[in-house]
């Protein structure tokens, strides 16, 4: 599947996004068994909030952030109303005093458009920011959400002119993991899926898209990120138990380009510069491997 093929979720799955004031109750139960989790070890984290909300949207998450030992911060930059004027620098302002303070990289959260956002600041300050995660983040193809027609109203112009010049499928250079949901009922799931490479990762958890912020799959696998030793980044571990709540984002149904990214690493590919996979290398002077074929009968 093409990214300029991928639709908008069903209509049932946009009603269903109801659901999303549940997953805030269940992760208030859960909060006992989260907070079971390795504490952090107190480096800055900045959390993006998504298209029409302000930081009072991530408020439980970085609470609980806080809880864990994390110095967890807003954006601090009001409502998300999309791309405006100025909005880049003042992002990386932001970005920057919070590194600054605490003399310490930063991680980045972002929550739907925020994610986005949280992306590319990454790619315009790499060297200050630790690790990125999204959550239902629609990098591969903004168009295919049910927000379109929201953010064009908010923001004053189209996607396709926000998005002149951009390239959203191209993760950052800093360690990278989209946490997505197939029954995700404003952004196509499709459209969150990135490539698993040596930096970038994908991870599938069950949610709507307004609970993904506090949904208890997801706040485990954002304390699970975060709580990595700097430079020891390892992609997430689905083993065991644990494949019983985070299924296979590879599976079938995934975008073919990221099965063939998936099933290329498995089949021996290596991390090069920035992640990117590269052919596993031949020794010098080692001549490639063939299978001689027998010869064919005459006829």
């Amino acid at each position: 599947m093409q990214t300029h093929e991928i639709e908008p979720p069903s209509r049932a799955l946009l009603l269903a996004e109801a659901r999303a004031i549940y997953e805030f109750g269940a992760f208030i139960g859960a909060l006992p068994w989260l907070r079971r989790l390795p504490a952090g070890d107190g480096h800055p984290v900045m959390v993006f909030p998504g298209l029409g909300a302000s930081d009072l949207s991530t408020a439980p998450l970085r609470a609980f952030l806080r809880d864990r030992g994390y110095a967890a911060y807003g954006w601090d930059l009001g409502r998300n109303f999309g791309v405006r004027h100025g909005l880049t620098e003042r992002k990386l302002q932001r970005l920057r005093h919070i590194r600054r303070h605490h003399g310490r990289k930063v991680s980045l959260i972002g929550w739907s458009l925020g994610g986005v956002f949280a992306r590319e600041i990454a790619k315009h300050a790499p060297d200050d920011v630790r690790v990125v995660i999204t959550l239902g983040s629609p990098f591969k193809n903004p168009k295919a959400t049910h927000a379109r027609r929201f953010y064009e109203l908010l923001a004053g112009h189209s996607i396709e002119n926000a998005c002149s010049g951009l390239e959203l499928h191209v993760p950052p250079p800093v360690p990278t993991t989209s946490i997505f949901s197939r029954s995700d009922g404003i952004v196509a799931w499709q459209s969150s899926v990135e490539e698993k490479r040596a930096h970038t990762e994908s991870v599938e958890v069950w949610a709507s898209h307004c609970g993904l912020g506090h949904n208890p799959a997801a706040v485990y696998v954002i304390a699970d990120r975060l709580a990595q030793p700097e430079g020891r980044w390892a992609h997430f571990d689905r083993s065991g138990l644990r494949s019983l709540i985070y299924p296979d984002p590879w599976r079938e149904g995934a975008p073919r380009s990221d099965r063939q990214a998936s099933a290329h690493e498995a089949g021996g590919a290596k991390a090069g510069r920035h992640g990117k996979l590269e052919p596993s290398a031949r020794k010098p002077g080692q001549r490639r491997r063939t299978v001689a074929r027998p010869p064919r009968k005459g006829r």
